[in-house]
């Protein structure tokens, strides 16, 4: 954290300014906004030093991620790492409450939208956004891993297992709590993932579910409300995790639903033959780099998995594009608007074409369209 210069404080006017040290004192200042907070027993000074020499990774900026980042940025977390694949619709806004009418109209990844929106917030943190598909092979590094400031906590703002059981294989293998929450209708599940003190994502979960076996937002839709409760049980145990107070984590699942209101807490052992936290088995972070093209959540689009690729010729590609599409371009990507291009839904299709290869093809469930699309304007 940036420290601005500490203001005069006049030991006449604030007597206990007296018995403290000139670092308190700049302390004091700094820590002003986060006075209310600096009351509850457990943090003060020491407590909120800690919280801005954290660091937090957030995977996904969707709902979750939206709220969890917003509630961890004005609670002081000094560095804050925000990693998302998806850019901002119109359908967002009901519910990730850091994104506005601009993001959308603009097509803004959600990413640095959000990071941007943080940083209005407090200025005082520093914010990045990253705006990649967390995979097997690239995670370690966007999540700084084997930096000298890796993350002390993982918030889980992700959509799907696959990512989920990834931050699962990472957390158990590095040592680094994760912070699981999943969101879908009414109904919420949190758990804390704590390394050595508990269960795991797959003591609870061994496989992934088959495709279709669980709802999701498309087929039983989400309110917004279930959202926010849910991220902030997941925030307030993240904020115990970095304040060294681990005896405040719930050691289980935490279910929490809707009309009717009722929470639930289920107190779980780590699985003694669990293939992650038991036996070492951290397949899902040695898979293949490649991940399969997928439609995503919610939406009417397919995401084309990277080819590998880590820096397109945008202004090539748009020169060829203009003939059939209205296009933007940003440094970081581009998005076409076909001008006769029509799906099997009736839609336009659009294409979001990210630097690193990543497309996203938008006004179609078809993944074979979705991959024409790509290879017939993109190439690979």
């Amino acid at each position: 954290m940036t420290v601005r210069p500490a203001i005069e404080i006049n030991p006449a006017e604030c007597p206990f300014a007296r018995s403290l040290t000139p670092a308190y004192a700049v302390c004091i200042v700094e820590f002003s906004r986060y006075d209310r907070q600096m009351l509850i027993p457990g943090i003060g000074i020491e407590g909120q030093q800690r919280l801005s020499e954290a660091h937090v990774a957030i995977v996904g900026c969707g709902a979750l991620g939206c709220v969890s980042a917003d509630l961890l940025a004005r609670a002081g977390v000094g560095h804050i790492t925000l990693i998302d694949r998806d850019i901002v619709e119109w359908s967002n806004l009901q519910r990730q409450s850091l994104f506005a009418e601009a993001d959308a109209q603009q097509g803004m990844p959600k990413a640095l939208a959000a990071a941007a929106r943080l940083k209005a917030i407090n200025s005082q943190i520093t914010v990045r956004g990253l705006v990649a598909d967390l995979l097997p092979a690239n995670s370690l590094h966007l999540l700084d891993v084997a930096s000298t400031h890796p993350p002390n906590a993982i918030v889980d703002g992700s959509d799907n297992f696959a990512t989920r059981f990834l931050l699962n294989d990472i957390s158990i293998s590095t040592g680094i709590p994760y912070l699981y929450a999943g969101v879908v209708g009414k109904h919420a599940t949190v758990m804390p993932v704590v390394p050595g003190r508990g269960p795991c994502l797959r003591c609870l979960l061994p496989e992934l579910p088959p495709p279709g076996s669980t709802p999701t937002c498309d087929t039983a839709g989400v309110l917004g409300p279930i959202v926010t409760i849910a991220a902030a049980v997941q925030t307030a145990q993240a904020l115990e995790l970095l304040l060294d107070r681990s005896a405040y984590v719930v050691p289980g699942l935490i279910e929490l639903q809707l009309n009717p209101f009722h929470t639930r807490t289920y107190a779980l052992s780590a699985d003694v033959g669990c293939a992650c936290c038991s036996k070492r088995d951290f397949s899902f972070l040695s898979a293949d780099d490649a991940q399969a093209d997928a439609t995503l959540c919610g939406r009417d689009a397919v995401q084309i998995a990277s080819s590998g690729c880590h820096s397109l010729d945008l202004p090539h590609i748009t020169a060829g594009l203009q003939a059939h599409a209205d296009v933007q371009i940003w440094p970081f990507m581009l998005r076409a608007s076909f001008r006769s291009q029509m799906s099997e839904l009736g839609l336009p299709i659009a294409l979001t074409l990210f630097r690193d290869g990543r497309a996203i093809v938008q006004g179609t469930r078809r993944l074979d369209l979705a991959r024409s699309i790509y290879s017939r304007f993109v190439g690979g």
